[in-house]
């Protein structure tokens, strides 16, 4: 079940409303930092691991794990990344929002980044939860649905594949103080 009137009182209400977000600035750069990184140049992209901590003008991504891909091309001495994919306690922090799940996706050619797995976001006292979370950065609209990846049980009782069941969306709307 979408739940977009929700996103919309979340994270679009008008520029001049308390709660509206920003568009963020994608083409910043991307710094980072992490206990350990694997440069896998052939294959175009890095593993970060231990307490990662990359950072995109106000917007902050934590993790206990991260892949980086980038595109081969290097532009005044630097790669250029298209892709984020986070493992292990996920922290997405913007101006006034906070959203926390298992994995996240962040494609920095779409603005886009997903989070799948036990997602929770907060802003100004609104709480909201649910398997996936989908935020773009351009427009600031974020969509959660009630949607979970789980992985499915074959006949040896190992995990093999991915299937998607359902859920539920829940939270909390906080209530302007009436005299």
């Amino acid at each position: 079940m979408r739940l977009s009137l929700l996103a919309a009182l979340l994270v679009s209400l008008p520029a001049s409303g308390a709660l509206a977000q920003k568009a963020h600035n994608s083409n910043a750069p991307i710094d980072f930092g992490a206990d350990h990184i694997e440069l896998q140049d052939k294959a175009n992209r890095a593993v970060l691991s231990g307490n990662v901590s990359v950072r995109q003008a106000e917007m902050t991504l934590n993790s206990a794990r991260m892949t980086v891909a980038y595109t081969g091309e290097v532009v005044g001495g630097n790669p250029q990344v298209s892709r984020l994919d986070a493992s292990g306690g996920v922290t997405v922090k913007r101006p006034d929002q906070t959203a926390r799940s298992q994995y996240a996706i962040y494609d920095l050619n779409r603005r886009i980044i997903t989070m799948l797995g036990a997602v929770t976001l907060t802003q100004a006292g609104n709480t909201v939860n649910g398997g996936r979370l989908t935020m773009n950065l351009d427009s600031g609209r974020a969509v959660i649905d009630g949607s979970s990846v789980a992985g499915s049980k074959g006949a040896t009782g190992a995990t093999s594949g991915v299937t998607q069941t359902g859920g539920r969306v829940t939270g909390t709307f906080s209530v302007p103080k009436r005299n």
